[in-house]
């Protein structure tokens, strides 16, 4: 069948394609790759050779975002395109697959709709192949048309970027292998190249390995707030044209060979004189003046709520693209930026730090880069979730566009950025994409019977590219994750001071380098050294763990290190994902009691100073210690299992209690007063981070018995029971009053989280002297700012009874 007669040929006027590199996304967007492919009909043994046609099967790879050779895998059978279930699914599927398409091999399949949820009939289910097959219906099923599956169980292929030799594409849609694959703001001032984030200038499509540029003519705001939010801009600004016009004049008057031939001329008679200092100074090089526009787009109508300038019709040219968009001139953009990146980018402004001091409505936790995370929402002055039903695009970009980034990447679903805790706030949301805050979206209130903090909602936002990782470096290491830091300060690489060098600096390190979180900060990293780099140039820094590069963090103004030489030179080992702690605050408030232990009984306590120091000077065996006892369970709501810092080699028996410590302080407790005064602290040591429990389907991976391994699986959590030894606080020497209790997990940052701002619980309580009463007990950043004056101006209880 030739081109012009298929009946699936689109039209001139296209929908855009992409081909983007990317991740997995739980959401359906119209942005296809056609190829369509004829089956193989006879049977021969299974090599790379071009396939014949036969019976009018297709295929096509569809979906977004992803790159030509991957995507959601689509069927053409009974005259209808459907799609194929992840179930059963395995690679040899995915080689027979991609044969079909042209392509030698795969390298691997998804599942779950990674490219989104296709539409239509779901053709195949439960397909075995054992990938020698020449046909994918050579392979087991459960029968053309037979399935149980849903669209959220689409599968999708990638596929070796090797095509088959001499693979004959007889389906092939020439004008689809015109996509827009990537975009691009070029100052107009080369110079002005070094400035980062870019803001204003021409728009270039990246196309066939090339770049170019879009016509202006019929171009308008709407496609300007679609493009800038693809760059990391929450909306588009108003540029001065006439600036613009007089560059295109110029640029065209420059290149014309009249203007040529009077240049030179001019050249010539200016030989024998002396230039004046003014008049040879060196003017900034224009980028139209070096290079001819190439037009390969015109007529774009995007809406404004597209995520992608490929999802709005357009048209490619198909002339030279220098002689093209008569009367026009390239597309020139200019975006505005939102105050996030400002605030990343250090950027003092006025207004910035306004925007940042008014109280946010939504926010991301549990991300690893900027602008992703899990999307928590503040209504009634708590924090809450979001669950995932009906989750797309279109809500993720107003949430990221609320935030001050561009529009939403992947819309995730499945808790993919750890699960929250406390309320669910919203489900079902649905979104026009022109809202400003996604509280103006429509969205169901829920039960707790309809969703779980497994199904919490998360996203990615595109951000400005604002070039950190350019100062930044590790070498020496076995992998990619790890190794000695070098920065470039200066114009000159060098390597840091390990001196003080943390899990935060360390954190910020790997930010930068955009490798994940850190895993450890090594501060002797002879075993690396495999640079000729021996110049130090940076000491003394220290970060709160926040910042987005090294740079951003306080250090010496003049290099001071107590050990020089490239042996102490800080380095790190990086991860893409990190453990979560969180207490349950609730169990704490249910399960506190005050009791008066005999001094005979806490030997083992004093040895480990679980006890205040008054209790040196009692009269021992004789007397007694007043305790505040309580329940801790520890949750792992991260994406990666708790493990201590410490290795098995280096942990400390305790002959009174019978086991390791992995890590010597794993929680502080204390009792302050509500201006902050700390009045009584006790300390836990990781006596046995292991598996209490876990949630369904989750299996137990550590336990202390036997000198096991000891940690904390994602989706378990560690119970420390209110009646064994140190789970309390000394109060003994406290008077009567009203107080804060506070409980800090991982206090000394000793092992990498994901979020570290979730790791204090605090709770009001009374003490009478005798009794006393704990309420209101909270994770620190589980309330809104207003809640938690209020908490902190608490003037306690007027009798016993807690309302």
């Amino acid at each position: 069948m030739s081109p012009s007669a298929s009946t699936d040929t689109p039209p001139e006027v296209l929908p855009g394609l992409v081909s983007m590199s990317g991740k997995a996304t739980s959401v359906c967007v119209l942005c296809i790759l056609w190829v369509l492919l004829p089956i193989q009909a006879q049977e021969s043994p299974v090599s790379t050779s071009a396939p014949q046609p036969n019976s009018g099967l297709k295929f096509r790879l569809a979906g977004y975002p992803r790159k030509h050779n991957e995507g959601r895998i689509e069927v053409f059978y009974n005259k209808e395109w459907g799609t194929i279930c992840d179930d059963d699914f395995t690679m040899e599927n995915a080689h027979v697959l991609c044969r079909h398409l042209g392509f030698t091999a795969a390298t691997g399949w998804t599942h779950s709709a990674k490219y989104g949820k296709g539409a239509g009939p779901i053709w195949l289910d439960n397909i075995i192949c054992s990938g020698t097959e020449k046909s994918i219906s050579d392979c087991k099923s459960r029968g053309w048309g037979n399935s149980d599956c849903t669209h959220e169980e689409d599968a999708g292929v990638i596929c070796k970027d090797e095509k088959i030799p001499g693979f004959i594409e007889h389906n092939i849609i020439e004008t689809e292998q015109k996509q827009v694959e990537e975009v691009r703001l070029r100052p107009v001032i080369s110079s002005a190249k070094n400035r980062l984030p870019v803001t204003e200038g021409i728009l270039e499509i990246r196309h066939r390995d090339s770049w170019g540029q879009i016509c202006d003519v019929g171009w308008n705001q709407k496609n300007s707030r679609v493009v800038c939010g693809m760059l990391g801009f929450p909306s588009d600004k108003r540029v001065n044209k006439n600036f613009y016009k007089k560059v295109k004049k110029r640029a065209a008057t420059k290149r014309s060979p009249k203007a040529a031939s009077v240049k030179l001329r001019a050249v010539t008679k200016k030989t024998a004189s002396k230039q004046s200092p003014k008049s040879a100074s060196v003017k900034p090089r224009l980028y139209l003046e070096k290079q001819q526009p190439s037009f390969r787009l015109h007529t774009v109508r995007c809406v404004g709520t597209e995520v992608h300038l490929s999802l709005c019709p357009m048209e490619f040219y198909k002339t030279n693209g220098t002689a093209a968009c008569e009367g026009g001139a390239p597309v020139v953009l200019g975006c505005a930026l939102g105050h996030r990146a400002a605030a990343q980018g250090a950027i003092k402004k006025k207004k910035v730090v306004q925007q940042q001091q008014q109280e946010e409505l939504i926010r991301l936790k549990g991300g690893v880069h900027p602008g992703e995370g899990r999307v928590e929402v503040m209504k009634k002055g708590q924090w809450g979730t979001i669950c995932d039903d009906r989750w797309d695009l279109q809500a993720a970009s107003v949430v990221c566009r609320e935030l001050g980034f561009g529009s939403a990447k992947e819309a995730l679903t499945g808790a993919r950025m750890g699960q929250g805790m406390g309320p669910i706030h919203m489900n079902e949301v649905r979104c026009l994409g022109t809202e400003g805050s996604l509280l103006e979206c429509q969205y169901k209130n829920i039960t707790e019977e309809d969703c779980k903090h497994s199904e919490d909602a998360a996203l990615r936002c595109n951000i400005p590219y604002m070039g950190y990782e350019k100062t930044i470096r590790i070498v020496g290491g076995r992998t990619q994750y790890e190794g000695r830091v070098e920065m470039k300060l200066r114009a000159s690489w060098g390597y840091i001071c390990s001196d003080g060098w943390t899990t935060k600096e360390a954190m910020v390190a790997c930010r930068q380098l955009g490798l994940g979180y850190s895993l450890h900060a090594v501060t002797e990293t002879w075993y690396w050294d495999a640079s000729n780099t021996t110049e130090m140039v940076l000491s003394g820094v220290r970060c709160t763990g926040r910042e987005m590069s090294l740079e951003q963090c306080s250090h010496h103004s003049s290099v001071s290190c107590k050990n020089t030489g490239t042996r102490h030179a800080a380095g790190v080992i990086c991860s893409e994902t990190a453990s979560d702690l969180v207490l349950h605050s609730s169990l704490v408030q249910e399960t506190a009691y005050i009791e008066d232990r005999p001094l005979h009984m806490l030997y083992c306590a004093a040895e480990e100073n679980c006890l205040s120091s008054s209790a040196r000077h009692a009269n021992w065996p004789y007397g007694h210690r007043r305790l505040l006892r309580f329940s801790s369970q520890i949750h792992n709501n991260g994406r990666a299992d708790f493990r201590p810092k410490a290795g098995r080699h280096s942990w400390v028996w305790h002959e009174c209690h019978g086991h390791y410590h992995s890590m010597d302080i794993f929680t502080h407790y204390d009792m302050l007063t509500p201006n902050g005064t700390k009045v009584a602290e006790g300390h836990k040591a990781s006596f046995c981070l292991e598996d209490s429990e876990c949630q369904e389907l989750v299996s137990k991976r550590y336990e202390c018995a036997n000198f096991g391994e000891q940690g904390i699986t994602v989706g378990c959590w560690d119970l420390y029971r209110h009646d064994i030894d140190c789970q309390w606080i000394d109060i003994t020497d406290v008077k009567p009053g009203n107080y804060i209790l506070q409980v800090v997990i991982n206090p000394n940052f000793e092992v990498a989280e994901s979020d570290f701002t979730n790791n204090a619980m605090k709770c009001n309580c009374k003490y009478d002297g005798h009794r006393i009463w704990i309420h209101n007990c909270h994770l620190g950043d589980a309330f809104s700012e207003e809640a938690n004056k209020r908490f902190e101006q608490y003037r306690g209880e007027l009798n016993n009874q807690i309302l």
